[in-house]
């Protein structure tokens, strides 16, 4: 298969062209992996090759699941694949390799994925761009001086530039919606619990959630399908939806109470080229016969964002020690970067009492927000602060860090506290030509009316056949 057919399929008409036998998984494999050697060079998007044992794979025989014979792509943080490093970008964690799958991972090889690399992320995902010491910076495929985004930024770049037409992504503060957002595809968040982290706990006091970036939507709902199942001894789950959401994503939703937040939650304002995109995402909304309400965004944003830093902050010290504990000798300070580092030292001030207060903050964040959501079903906001920055920008002076980096990503972290699905829907284009996305947020456990409606949105504003340019 040549790449021009290979690019005009996604993961669902790619896994249809297999089942019909009009193309075999090793001919997609190939042509993933010569896309692979051609664009890799210039974006850093996989980060760890595993072609040889994808080609054994993908010589069959395959499972009978609804993506077999599809190629993919696995982030470098949160999925565990046998036999592999999963390194989560550190130096500290270069040589970690995994004894068994995790439960992700199995998923996907149930529904016959064929995994043949790890995707690029920050050190330990704590950033909004891909720019480690240990794997590289990564680049964005629209404009390859700019950021794919973070800490999914490999795999968005890898889909954005046409290697696979969907990956593995996980999202903690926004790491699946923000890389999205700017590389022109779809990315839903799920809901706290609807993806099991087995057989490890919570992240980020369960802010963090595991899924995919996509080409199309309902790439995105045979992915959730294939890995919603709760596993024995999950903390907290959601049962899988009674019906499948390959099965309801494409009916219609029925007329949504759509409430539209026109700003920005952690800084001053919106760049306008995206508070534009929210009123004209608002009267698409509109136009599709929902009753679309202005509104603002209740609860103290700023005492959550505080608290959210102490629990991410505890956690790299939980991560740090528990590494050092593993390999019987304390993590120095050159196995982590400077700004991983100034994290762990930060939680290693944050006592246990501090750690249940932060999560009392959170929780009550999440029963303020709820309250809009008793008479609203979808809250549409921006889902960044601008498009793409330029690659570095968020480090070129420290003193600007932190005014920088909530400046490019104000409202994602909120809906990873409250547990809340909330997807990325890229509806809108700069003047430049960079892609805008913009979020819609649902109920815990509401992803079918978002699935719904980011159908509609799609065939309203068809997206999927523009792609960057590189």
């Amino acid at each position: 298969m040549n790449f021009d057919d290979y690019r005009k399929h996604d993961a669902a008409g790619l896994a249809d062209l297999v089942a019909r036998r009009e193309v075999s998984a090793a001919e997609l494999l190939e042509t993933a992996v010569a896309r692979m050697a051609q664009v890799n060079p210039a974006i850093n998007a996989v980060t760890l090759d595993l072609a040889e044992q994808a080609r054994k794979t993908a010589a069959g025989p395959l499972p009978g699941g609804h993506l077999a014979g599809v190629p993919y792509l696995l982030k470098d943080l949160g999925a565990l694949m046998v036999g592999t490093v999963t390194s989560t970008g550190s130096a500290m964690l270069k040589n970690n390799v995994a004894a068994a799958d995790s439960a992700v991972v199995e998923g996907y090889r149930r529904a016959g994925l064929v995994i043949f690399g790890k995707t690029n992320t920050p050190e330990m995902g704590l950033l909004p761009v891909t720019e480690s010491s240990l794997l590289g910076v990564c680049r964005n495929p629209w404009d390859v001086s700019r950021t794919p985004g973070g800490s999914s930024g490999g795999a968005a770049a890898a889909v954005a530039a046409g290697i696979v037409p969907a990956a593995h992504a996980s999202d903690g503060g926004g790491s699946i919606r923000t890389p999205a957002s700017v590389c022109g595809l779809f990315g839903m968040k799920p809901s706290r619990g609807r993806v099991s982290f087995a057989p490890l706990g919570e992240g980020w006091g369960g802010a963090s959630v595991q899924h995919a970036v996509t080409r199309s939507v309902r790439d995105s709902a045979l992915l959730l399908d294939a890995v919603c199942r709760p596993q024995p001894g999950d903390p907290y789950f959601l049962p899988p939806p009674e019906r499948p959401y390959a099965e309801t994503a494409a009916q219609n939703p029925g007329k949504l109470r759509v409430a539209v937040f026109p700003g920005a939650l952690a800084c001053p304002a919106l760049d306008p080229e995206c508070a534009q995109a929210v009123q004209d995402a608002a009267r698409l909304c509109e136009s599709l016969g929902h009753h679309v309400e202005e509104v603002s965004l209740p609860g103290d944003h700023a005492a959550m964002q505080l608290a959210a830093g102490n629990v991410i902050a505890a956690s790299v010290v939980a991560n740090v020690e528990a590494e050092a504990a593993r390999r019987g000798r304390a993590v120095t300070e050159d196995e982590l970067e400077p700004g991983t580092w100034a994290t762990y030292r930060r939680g290693q001030k944050i006592s246990g009492g501090d750690y249940v207060r932060s999560l009392a903050v959170l929780h009550a964040f999440g029963r303020a927000v709820a309250g809009l959501f008793a008479r609203h079903d979808v809250l549409l906001l921006s889902t960044l602060g601008s498009p793409a920055i330029p690659v570095g920008w968020l480090f070129e002076d420290t003193r600007l860090f932190a005014e920088r980096l909530f400046a490019f990503m104000p409202n994602t972290q909120a809906f990873n506290n409250t547990g809340q699905p909330a997807m990325t829907v890229p509806l809108a284009w700069s003047k430049g030509g960079l892609p805008i996305g913009l979020q819609f947020v649902g109920r815990v456990g509401a992803e079918t009316t978002l699935f719904q409606l980011a159908t509609q949105l799609e065939q309203a504003r068809p997206w999927f056949d523009r792609t960057a340019p590189i």
